[in-house]
């Protein structure tokens, strides 16, 4: 979509000229159900700066957005903030249509850029802490190595208060609003949550680091325009608070049990277990694999203090859904969690050895002993199941209230 595409005003100076993408159901094996946004800024200066690109397929949006306020051709300088494809993509195009003065990127950044656009040799490196005069007003680099890339950066416009933030503090959400404000807050919270569970768990340390030297530098957040989702216009508190809570990763009574089943056994256990950690006062969710995706399973976990795992066994290996999770949830490196893990099995039982086996690799600290069901459990097995889930809600922290 490029006819008739406009700019939206952020503030006086400052436009987002960024595209909208309604389609996008699958973001590196996350689940964007709500789409996404590629969102790229002009800053209106005496040197008219473009504040990344977008993906290459929404070159043409971007392109008639900023010609909703100026002839692209009098761009003096392009910052690219992070050099992932869905930013950077149309970035050459740009370069080879403006012919800017100057493209900037972090010293990682320049590095990363020459290497997805072979021969793209004229980014100018800038250092952390460095300032650009645009001539009426100045722009600030802050580095932020790993949030989530080894280039990623932010880029300050202080004489607007506008914090460009790239991916950190955004979200995958397609919307015909811009701004916070605009937006259910259930929506934002939930979509911020999922964003952060996803791609910037992993970093949650960094994101502690980050969030101090922001408090330290007495910045005049007017606006944080993130890469994704919308402008936050009236609650940069509250995104900011957040990510100071998710990051600490502190656990609560909430409690995942995820399992998937073939003939209904593995379910049986799961829903016992359920009722044993209801008792022991855990708020339980349970979430099938059948029903459940991935990225949302992850979401789920960012404000749990447990996670029960339970798996059938199918040639000798535990279910390809349960699979699928648990290496997804180990490479986001969850934190300070309780648990343990069950499975109903045929002639052989393999299935919740390995799974025990990768909650231990994840730092799951294991309560008590799998529990692992021949064929369809009985009462005995199913009180087994139901022990299990009370002992597990025992090892709970008291009274932290989960929120996602």
């Amino acid at each position: 979509m490029a006819h008739g595409a406009k700019a939206v005003e952020i503030t006086k100076d400052a436009y987002w000229v960024g595209a909208v993408d309604w389609t996008i159901r699958d973001f590196h094996g996350y689940l964007t159900a709500r789409g996404t946004t590629y969102n790229a800024y002009l800053v209106m200066a005496d040197k008219i700066t473009l504040i990344d690109t977008v993906k290459k397929p929404f070159g043409a949006e971007m392109l008639a957005r900023i010609a909703s306020v100026v002839d692209p051709g009098r761009i003096d300088c392009v910052v690219s903030n992070h050099a992932e494809m869905d930013h950077s993509g149309f970035l050459p195009e740009v370069i080879a249509a403006v012919q800017p003065q100057t493209v900037i990127a972090s010293s990682m950044g320049a590095k990363v850029l020459a290497r997805h656009f072979h021969g793209l040799t004229e980014v100018r490196a800038v250092k952390d802490g460095e300032t650009l005069s645009l001539g009426n007003m100045s722009l600030n680099f802050v580095e932020t190595r790993m949030l989530h890339w080894p280039d990623s950066m932010f880029t300050y416009l202080p004489d607007r208060g506008v914090l460009f933030s790239q991916d950190a503090l955004g979200m995958h959400l397609a919307s015909s609003e811009r701004f916070d404000d605009e937006i259910d807050d259930h929506v934002l919270e939930w979509e911020a949550a999922k964003y952060y569970a996803n791609i910037l768990l992993p970093f949650s340390p960094l994101v502690q680091k980050l969030l101090q030297r922001l408090g330290g530098m007495n910045l005049d957040l007017q606006f944080i325009a993130t890469d994704h989702g919308p402008v936050w216009r009236k609650d940069q508190g509250w995104i900011l608070d957040l990510y100071d809570k998710w990051s600490r990763q502190e656990p609560t009574r909430k409690v995942l049990v995820v399992y998937d089943t073939m003939w209904g056994s593995t379910a049986k256990m799961a829903e016992a277990i359920g009722e044993g950690l209801q008792q022991g006062g855990a708020c339980v969710k349970l979430l099938p694999l059948s029903a459940s995706h991935r990225s949302d399973v992850a979401t789920e976990l960012l404000d749990a203090g447990g996670l029960v795992v339970g798996s059938p066994t199918i040639n000798s290996n535990m279910f390809p859904t349960v699979a699928d999770v648990l290496y997804y949830l180990r490479g986001l490196k969850r934190q300070n969690l309780v648990g343990t893990c069950f499975g109903s099995h045929g002639w052989s039982g393999e299935a919740v050895g390995q799974v025990a086996d990768i909650m231990r690799d994840m730092k799951v600290h294991m309560i008590g002993e799998p529990v692992k069901c021949q064929w369809v459990p009985d009462e005995a097995v199913l009180d087994q199941c139901y022990a299990a889930g009370l002992q597990v809600a025992e090892a709970l922290p008291p009274c932290r209230e989960c929120a996602v």
